[in-house]
């Protein structure tokens, strides 16, 4: 295993990137009851999706972690999802199977943009304050994410809000989400503390540890489940589960309408969006790894794009929405995994998944939330490497961060980042800055928001 992922060359070994592995599939493990319950509503099997999601994040990672050996996770990514569910299929009248057809088209364009280079040339056209905004934003978009799934963040008059702890207490007692909230608080705070005293696994030891004081909660009867307002038991009372067959997705792909001009702006979409997310999630992973080069190119991304496109494919074939690389793995990074065996862990964990999904599935996003914002912390370190007295370096990768975070997409951060480098560059006169790539990406980008 030393020789095949050469952990010494990478400063790590086989303890660090199993812990970085588990760390990786808790902080992501939600997609397995968040997937099946989005795509039901297209009238797909919730069991079949299940196991479908499960066997495509598998095979994603396993090819991640053995061909590429980097430390990236995948599987089916939020936002695709919901793009599937709700404007394909409920709103443009798409039948799912059409809608996996095109998933399916997409994948094997993302493996031939990927042996013929593009992908790379596209990762390597990106400037490298580009890619230093991105993984501040991409920080950033962490955090908030925690914040929202430990209900810290609330919906407010003002748009958002903070959770009011006062608020929350009825007869002298928290209220579910109150209690919910406190938790994960609590564990912002605890591994904070794991991270400034340098304890070895502090990220796995905070979820276990808040994990675990959340059942001592619901035991002594300050946690209340309220199933109905989305706050489950956190505590395992099964562990063991068959796992459902994926025959009713499996090879259910329909491609009979890939002619049509609708098949075709939907076809646009899902590579777009894809295309630009998984760029700036390797981007920004790869960033806290430190291993991009010093013109910010990443050697072996090709093998990475491969692994991501394959992925994308399998998840057609299985039945499930695209699987992509996902912004999560950068806790496993944070956590010292540095090499292809945390992805094969988080492939394991995934095939274990559909055993003991019930154990797995009772993990509380107030126990997994907390290492999101500490992650942001530690990627937000980067914005220390953006020249802001170069302002046509700067206002566009200020630009980048925001639209990341407030228009909650990577892929909008990628483009109009892009789009605002490309046009006060080229106003300001330093067109020697700009490659032909960039101006092709400008022009993609402007035709995707007015066109597709």
């Amino acid at each position: 295993m030393e020789k095949f992922f050469k952990f010494n060359e990478h400063g790590t070994d086989l303890k660090t990137e199993i812990r970085a592995g588990m760390v990786t599939f808790m902080t992501m493990a939600y997609i397995l009851a968040v997937n099946p319950s989005i795509l039901s509503v297209t009238g797909m099997d919730p069991g079949a999706i299940f196991t479908a999601t499960v066997v495509a994040s598998a095979i994603a990672c396993f090819i991640m972690g053995l061909y590429a050996n980097m430390p990236f996770a995948l599987s089916a990514g939020m936002g695709l999802n919901a793009y599937f569910a709700f404007t394909i299929v409920l709103s443009m009248g798409y039948t799912w199977q059409e809608a996996l057809g095109a998933i399916l088209f997409e994948g094997v364009i993302f493996i031939l943009l990927t042996l013929t280079s593009v992908r790379e040339a596209i990762f390597n056209a990106i400037p490298l304050s580009q890619k230093h905004a991105l993984t501040v934003g991409i920080g950033l978009f962490l955090c908030f994410i925690g914040l929202q799934s430990s209900h810290l963040v609330v919906d407010a008059p003002t748009l958002i809000g903070a959770f009011s702890f006062s608020g929350a207490i009825k007869n002298g007692t928290f209220s579910s989400e109150g209690m919910f909230a406190l938790l994960a608080f609590i564990g912002i705070l605890l591994n904070a503390f794991l991270i400034v005293k340098k304890v070895p696994g502090a990220l796995l030891i905070g979820i276990f540890a808040v994990w675990l004081l959340g059942i001592v909660a619901e035991v002594v009867g300050l946690y209340v489940p309220a199933p109905e307002s989305g706050f489950f038991s956190v505590i395992p009372h099964q562990f063991v589960s068959a796992p459902a067959s994926m025959s009713s997705t499996f090879l259910a792909f329909d491609i009979s309408n890939i002619f049509s001009f609708n098949f075709l702006t939907i076809l646009l979409a899902f590579l777009i969006v894809d295309l630009f997310d998984t760029l700036g999630t390797v981007i920004g992973v790869a960033s806290r790894l430190n291993i991009l080069d010093e013109k910010g190119r990443l050697p072996g991304i090709k093998k990475v794009l491969l692994a991501d496109a394959i992925g994308t494919t399998a998840s057609a074939l299985c039945g499930t929405s695209t699987v992509t690389t996902y912004v999560e793995s950068s806790t496993g990074v944070e956590e010292g995994g540095r090499t292809g065996f945390t992805a094969v862990v988080v492939g394991l964990l995934f095939l274990f998944a559909l055993f003991f999904s019930p154990l797995f599935l009772s993990i509380p996003s107030f126990a997994t939330a907390p290492v999101l914002v500490i992650v942001g912390f530690m990627m937000m370190q980067q914005v220390a490497k953006i020249d802001w007295q170069d302002l046509l370096e700067s206002i566009p990768a200020y630009i980048a961060i925001i639209a990341l975070v407030f228009f909650y997409s990577i892929s909008e951060g990628i483009a109009f980042g892009i789009i605002s480098y490309t046009f006060l560059n080229f106003a300001a006169g330093r067109r020697d800055k700009i490659t032909p790539l960039m101006y092709i990406l400008s022009f993609v980008f402007i035709l995707h928001y007015f066109v597709i």
